[in-house]
């Protein structure tokens, strides 16, 4: 399916369906790390994207050593930071409300899986969940340990839970991060109870900012996002595991944070105004149109 050189990823065949009707889309630069930039391509069976030419999963680390990647160092460093903290426990209620929802349960037990700091699984933890987090990034793992009195698992723990162990997993915006696409998918499926869920989010460039933006929108976030999905795409991976949609719900908060930080990109400098009023509409959008909201929440149950 694809061949490896120079430590990195080139695709021969779409990395979601394995078509090969793949082309160049577009140039997208690191802003958060390296500066480097990296092509997206686009496939034009399932209409997923994926960064070509990506890091392997074992050189890829040194792309999210930075202060500025706040799902693993809790930065409150600059604006767009702050306003994220502020809204993160209208965020927390909303993630709540999704779990019980998707697994008709008041409490239950919990996998999330890229926990990063783990305030999501502390919250839950709070309420009365049984909670177990997954996190690659050692300095992550410090931290929810500093933080939350957490000791979140290795990634490499995933393949060695036992079958059917909980009653949710939950992916929030971690899915786009992972090597073993399909290899993961099947594990999940496989811990999941009878009658459980998944709850994956990922960034969704069909989304009203991501449109505006172009090669400037901030969820492309090269190379650490390793696929762009859609939401047609999405559907296409998921039953290939046998797994179904049953609900989407939107992120409507992304389109804000997404928006603030792909302004500074394009422009420079703080850009305040403009991003929020470009997330306030795609915002509004998402309110009546789930699959054009920047982030995509899919509820999945298991055939």
């Amino acid at each position: 399916m694809f061949c490896k050189t120079m430590s990195v990823t080139h695709y021969s065949k779409c990395p979601v369906c394995n078509s090969d009707k793949i082309h160049p889309q577009l140039s997208a630069e690191d802003y958060t790390v390296s500066h480097e930039v990296f092509d997206i391509w686009h496939c034009d069976a399932c209409t997923a994207r994926f960064t070509q030419n990506v890091p392997v999963s074992s050189e890829i680390g040194r792309y999210y050593q930075s202060q500025e990647y706040i799902s693993h160092s809790e930065t409150k460093e600059g604006l767009v930071n702050r306003l994220y903290h502020s809204v993160r426990k209208i965020t927390m209620r909303s993630k709540q409300n999704w779990v019980k929802s998707a697994a008709n349960l008041k409490t239950g037990s919990l996998l999330d899986v890229g926990c990063g700091t783990g305030a999501f699984i502390h919250y839950m933890q709070q309420i009365g969940w049984t909670v177990t987090g997954l996190e690659p990034d050692e300095r992550a793992r410090e931290n929810a340990a500093k933080l939350y009195n957490l000791q979140p698992l290795p990634p490499s723990t995933l393949y060695e839970l036992p079958a059917q162990s909980f009653d949710v997993i939950t992916m929030w915006h971690v899915l786009e991060h992972v090597h073993d696409l399909h290899q993961y998918l099947d594990q999940l499926k496989r811990l999941v109870k009878p009658g459980g869920a998944i709850l994956i989010a990922v960034p969704n460039y069909t989304s009203l900012d991501a449109k505006h933006y172009g090669k400037y929108w901030a969820a492309y976030d090269v190379p650490r996002h390793l696929y762009h999905f859609s939401p047609k795409s999405m559907q296409i991976l998921l039953e290939q595991h046998g797994i179904q949609i049953k609900r989407k719900h939107p992120m409507v908060f992304d389109s804000f944070y997404v928006s603030l930080l792909s302004q500074q990109y394009k422009t420079g400098k703080g850009g305040l105004i403009g991003g929020a009023w470009n997330g306030f509409i795609s915002y509004l959008k998402a309110l009546k149109y789930v699959d054009q909201c920047s982030s995509v929440v899919y509820e999945c149950s298991i055939d």
